[in-house]
């Protein structure tokens, strides 16, 4: 079974192509981790995660759900993560996860997909996003091929900056940016309450019309990058700078 969870659309796509090669279902993890669902589930095939790079290290409320989510059935997990750029070291903190979970550890692969933090870097546009997309073809199509062989999958030289990457700079960065203060909405909301929606951590809510974030954020990018109007921005860094949704998956 393939479990994804996708801010903006990048893991989704991934996800969806591997289920495709390998017959397998995708299964969103969206709902199960707004909802606070730690339900048993399981699967005869193996288990694979297809989730965004946050940090150089899985997610976080990914992490936690996996931790407090017994996976029953097969004992094998395969990492699929997808990023903008460096994927640096997760592979350590993936295998204390499987080890505490008693699974077997299958290697993660990092695909480069278009980026979408527009909290703090450029956003593609549509044509710039397609051929991204379009160049991490092989490489999702190598990652399937040996998902469907029960090979585990090879993992990069990790570098002494990769380490620190994803040691104390990922502690550093959750302390220092992952926070909501600095959204806001311009006076082109419709109110439509899309951005409430597409919250995985229920940190939005709507107040006379117009979106108020709370305190608990994971900085997804969803709520920017998917408003209809755009009319919600991150401070001055995002003005004027395009809105990223997978062009493959989501059509606009």
């Amino acid at each position: 079974m393939i479990l994804y969870f996708s801010g903006t659309g990048n893991s989704e796509y991934a996800a969806k192509r591997i289920g495709k090669e390998i017959h397998d279902e995708a299964v969103s993890l969206f709902e199960k981790i707004r909802s606070h669902d730690f339900s048993e589930m399981s699967s005869d095939n193996p288990w694979v995660v297809v989730v965004p790079n946050y940090a150089r290290r899985i997610p976080r409320i990914v992490q936690e759900w996996l931790m407090n989510t017994r996976l029953i059935g097969n004992k094998k997990i395969y990492f699929v993560i997808t990023c903008g750029g460096s994927a640096g070291n997760p592979g350590k903190y993936l295998k204390k996860l499987c080890t505490a979970k008693s699974h077997s550890y299958m290697g993660y692969t990092a695909i480069t997909m278009p980026k979408n933090y527009i909290a703090m870097l450029t956003t593609p546009t549509r044509e710039e996003a397609l051929e991204i997309i379009r160049q991490s073809e092989p490489v999702i199509g190598k990652a399937a091929l040996a998902i469907r062989s029960g090979e585990p999958l090879p993992e990069p030289t990790v570098t002494f900056t990769d380490k620190m990457s994803s040691g104390i700079a990922n502690d550093l960065f959750y302390i220092l940016f992952v926070h909501a203060e600095k959204f806001c909405a311009a006076d082109t909301c419709i109110s439509c309450g899309k951005c409430v929606r597409v919250c995985p951590l229920n940190n939005i809510r709507l107040e006379n019309g117009k979106p108020v974030w709370g305190k608990n954020c994971t900085h997804c990018m969803a709520c920017i990058c998917r408003c209809p109007s755009k009319a919600i921005e991150y401070g001055e860094h995002s003005r004027g700078l395009e809105r990223y949704v997978c062009p493959e998956y989501i059509k606009e």
